[in-house]
């Protein structure tokens, strides 16, 4: 039986989707994040040694990372899935596309949205009262001047490659969809992800009304990226 060791609010909630989309059997172990450091328990490093979520165990097998929980669940088992694999052939073009996709909504998307998380808690967290507008300005400083150009970099690139194809691989939805899911949820939330990114709103309506990505919430609980 595959478990999910599920942190609220994190990016476990792509693993629960991508085993409803593979129509697997799962069990879920449900954990709560600290409410005044939003940590993870310590609870979590006695499965694995960083304490952080996602992570699966399958059997004796332990997979911790969301693209490597990814590729191993869809390596192992995406082949039977009723409505087609979720990876496409090796070799096409959708397969280089899929690749990227699947590297890139960690490598390169979370990190200035991870970043203006960091930023909006500096500005805005307790502070000594001589020291807050100083905290207040830097933070508003590296947002406006890096942080937020970033992002809006990478929302204008994603709009672009979505202008091209319905899905991120290519005409087909794939596993990197599914991927790709948290950071533009964590955009749409907290990053300026709106109305000026049609094809981007577009792929977060699709998602959101499929019934896999709606069973995951049901057994998931509360997603505070989901409005």
């Amino acid at each position: 039986m595959i478990v999910v060791h599920h942190l609220n609010n994190s990016r476990s909630q792509r693993i629960l989707w991508l085993l409803e989309e593979l129509g697997l059997e799962y069990e879920i172990r449900k954990y709560q994040r600290d409410p005044k450091t939003m940590l993870a328990p310590l609870e979590l490093r006695a499965v694995h040694p960083l304490g952080k979520s996602p992570v699966i165990t399958d059997g004796d097998v332990t997979v911790a990372e969301s693209g490597a929980i990814v590729e191993y669940l869809v390596g192992r088992h995406g082949d039977g899935r009723a409505e087609g694999p979720l990876a496409p052939a090796a070799g096409t073009p959708e397969r280089l596309h899929y690749t990227y996709f699947l590297h890139y909504a960690e490598g390169s998307m979370m990190p200035p949205l991870l970043l203006k998380l960091v930023f909006d808690r500096v500005g805005s967290g307790p502070a000594p009262f001589f020291v807050r507008p100083i905290a207040k300005g830097i933070a508003a400083k590296v947002k406006d001047s890096f942080v937020m150009p970033q992002i809006r970099q990478h929302l204008a690139f994603l709009e672009g490659e979505l202008g091209k194809r319905t899905w991120f691989a290519g005409s087909a939805f794939s596993a990197a969809d599914i991927q790709m899911s948290f950071p533009l949820e964590a955009a749409a939330a907290r990053g300026g992800l709106d109305g000026q990114y049609p094809n981007l709103v577009a792929f977060l309506e699709r998602i959101h009304a499929r019934p896999g990505y709606q069973r995951a919430l049901e057994r998931g609980g509360k997603y505070d990226f989901v409005k």
